[in-house]
């Protein structure tokens, strides 16, 4: 069997004496500009759908079309090929009769992978398929590496994450997923607008981390010569809008979290949060479901097919506080707990927990193993312990150990997060200052002290809601993925040797 290396690299030393010979042709250049298409393949696929060879033989539609050449049937006088664009593909037919002298013979040596632009006019063929009779061809751009075998594209993961180029020229349904990403940003984006939502930017680089409890990427500014973070979260910054005036204000943003890696994470993600002034955790409920199901109908996807069961997001989504969950989930009533008796139990139930681990990482390690995966269909989890919730404000029930907060859980994952957020400054200092103890027990994902949003939240904030939805888990979603990766065109991945 041959070595598959050494025949690409043969292959590679094929098409490098193919540009050669065209340099040394006489005003033959294989990286030209100047050409303008006036069409799409997807475009002319929609219009002429319906028209009939007879139809388009009176119409004489001429159309200028550039792309990829994914495929080649040479003939003698006479060849079939596809160009393939950023919308899809189109058959053209390249007659040596119907060319100046000598670009049929030109056209037959050139490879797959090659980007051409054809004009010509829309026929069909005798098969009934849509095609354009070339009358002009060029070559505008030399491949000068064979595309991956036809039949089986690229097979390894780790190829497609690497190689998302080749990816995308290959596989159809890799193309529609991104496409729907795009819509689905688009769409929400338009969704918050239209409710009079102001879409801000706020700071990557930051001195001070905050909004989550997670682990930064850390960096150096030299003319500050000051440590700077990369953001985790846009919370305090978007809250200090609201102080400001902005009582709607959203943004789609890139964070970042020094984290680990696994189907759910990538650590860098998009993400989207939303804060408005008047407004508490319920009325997030509402406009999350409103949101979630309005953007699936707009895909035709409101029911999706995850492993062997099928979510609906049709129905109304359920709610479940978070201690009712793990309640069930553990036989105890975990309410009163202390932290010794809460290890006792991960303990018992076999959940994995580093020796330092406090109350709310003990918590949120039983959800994660007990609960989390179960939560199938649409569960809004609510009333966190206040332990784990920094930033959220004081339940209204009287309850001093529960914050207004929930998760939305859907396929087995956290899908989104919101609180009524917390108001006090004077709360919000103890609250912080309690991060800092749990920092120095050992907690790396621990808040720090942000004096500067203090200071900001003592003018006063309105009573105010905030969601965070990671967008990438919401494609992963309605496209039916159940890797990050494969929503994400550029995946983190590890240096290759």
């Amino acid at each position: 069997m041959s070595d598959p290396i050494s025949t690409e690299e043969q292959l590679i030393a094929k098409r490098r004496e193919k540009l050669e010979a065209l340099r040394e042709s006489l005003g033959s250049n294989p990286y030209r500009n100047g050409f303008k298409r006036d069409s799409l393949a997807e475009n002319l696929q929609s219009e002429y759908s319906d028209t009939t060879s007879e139809q388009l033989v009176t119409l004489k539609q001429k159309v200028s079309i550039a792309g990829r050449l994914m495929t080649q049937r040479i003939m003698g006088k006479a060849s079939f090929a596809h160009i393939r664009d950023m919308t899809g593909d189109i058959q053209i037919y390249v007659k040596r009769d119907s060319l100046p002298e000598g670009v049929y013979q030109d056209f037959k040596k050139w490879d797959l992978g090659d980007i051409v632009f054809a004009r010509g006019e829309m026929f069909r063929t005798q098969k009934g398929e849509l095609s354009v009779l070339v009358d002009e061809i060029s070559l505008v751009t030399k491949s000068l590496r064979p595309l991956p075998e036809k039949w089986h594209g690229l097979s390894d993961l780790e190829s497609r994450y690497r190689q998302r180029y080749l990816d995308l020229i290959m596989s159809d349904s890799s193309r529609d997923m991104f496409r729907k990403r795009t819509h689905v940003i688009n769409f929400v984006r338009q969704f918050l607008t239209k409710r009079d939502f102001l879409e801000v930017e706020t700071p990557v680089l930051q001195p001070i981390y905050g909004g989550a409890n997670a682990r930064p990427f850390t960096t150096h500014h030299n003319a500050l010569d000051q440590k700077l973070y990369l953001r985790i979260a846009d919370e305090l910054y978007l809250k200090r809008l609201i102080i400001g005036g902005f009582d709607r204000v959203y943004e789609i943003a890139k964070d970042f979290r020094n984290e680990g890696m696994d189907k759910n994470h990538n650590p860098e993600f998009t993400m989207l949060e939303f804060y408005w002034a008047y407004a508490d955790y319920e009325d997030n409920m509402n406009l999350v479901e409103k949101m979630l199901r309005s953007v699936a109908d707009s895909i035709g996807k409101t029911k999706i097919n995850w492993g062997e069961m099928t979510i609906d997001l049709s129905k109304p989504f359920k709610k479940r506080p978070i201690l009712e969950l793990l309640n069930e989930a553990t036989g105890e009533d975990l309410a009163d707990f202390s932290e010794e008796k809460l290890r006792e139990v991960c303990k018992s139930n076999n959940v994995d927990i580093e020796s330092n681990y406090n109350y709310g990482q003990m918590l949120d390690a039983l959800m994660s193993e007990l609960v989390e995966p179960k939560l199938i269909q649409p569960t809004f989890v609510i009333d966190y312990p206040k332990a784990i919730s920094p930033l959220a404000k004081k339940h209204r029930n009287g309850n001093q150990n529960l914050v207004e907060r929930f998760e939305l859980f859907i396929g087995g994952s956290e899908l989104a997060n919101s609180f009524t957020e917390l108001n006090d400054p004077i709360d919000q200092r103890d609250r912080f200052e309690s991060q800092v103890r749990l920092a120095e027990g050992g907690d790396d994902e621990a808040h720090p002290i942000d004096e500067n949003f203090l200071e900001a939240i003592e003018c006063g904030m309105p009573p105010t809601a905030g969601v965070g939805i990671g967008i990438d888990r919401l494609v992963m979603l309605l496209t039916e993925n159940v890797t990050i990766k494969e929503v994400i065109l550029f995946p983190s991945m590890r240096s290759e040797e």
